[in-house]
């Protein structure tokens, strides 16, 4: 019965298996936001807080999105379970920090789906990814910018409250000329 529903999916094993790999690591980083934004609250960084909990949803539709992309592939999604979310960030750049480790690992993740998927010669998967791919682009920007402002304001006397203030000011890489 097995080869009879896999003939009925565009997906590989692999490749299935690798997206709902994804899938879970997506609900991963949304409940790791979500922490970091109640550890921000914690602290008294309202922008801050508010930014991982926009971060948090914005993972849980990437989750959703990789979801439904495997169940209309034929393929068979699996809901996950996440555990092991950590609930305190070492200080407010600690945040930050994991932030850009975690958009990091994540971008890593989309890659080897990509690579994976071009070997197999799945162009819809590839293609598909082509949007996570430029969105994984953006995020770690804007995760690196975020970073900088402890370097360049510091966190001595009202630093940290100053680099709270410029959380939403930082937006996406400007776009590319032509683009």
């Amino acid at each position: 019965m097995k080869d009879l529903i896999r003939m009925k999916t565009s997906l590989s094993e692999e490749i299935e298996a690798l997206l709902n790999n994804q899938v879970k690591l997506e609900a991963k980083s949304s409940s790791i936001y979500l922490a970091m934004a109640s550890f921000c609250d914690q602290l008294g960084f309202e922008n801050s807080s508010e930014f991982f909990f926009e971060q948090a949803e914005e993972e849980r539709v990437h989750m959703l999105k990789i979801f439904k992309y495997i169940g209309d592939a034929g393929g068979n999604p699996v809901s996950p379970e996440v555990t092991d979310i950590p609930q305190e960030f070492g200080n407010f750049r600690g945040t930050y920090e994991s932030a850009l480790e975690q958009e990091i690992e994540v971008t890593k993740a989309i890659n080897k789906i990509v690579s994976a998927a071009y070997k197999e010669g799945d162009h819809a998967t590839a293609n598909f990814l082509q949007w996570f791919i430029s969105e994984q682009q953006e995020e770690e920007f804007t995760a690196r910018k975020r970073l900088e402002l402890f370097d360049v304001i510091g966190t001595d006397g009202i630093g940290s409250y100053m680099i709270d203030q410029k959380i939403p000011e930082i937006g996406p890489p400007p776009a590319e000329p032509g683009a």
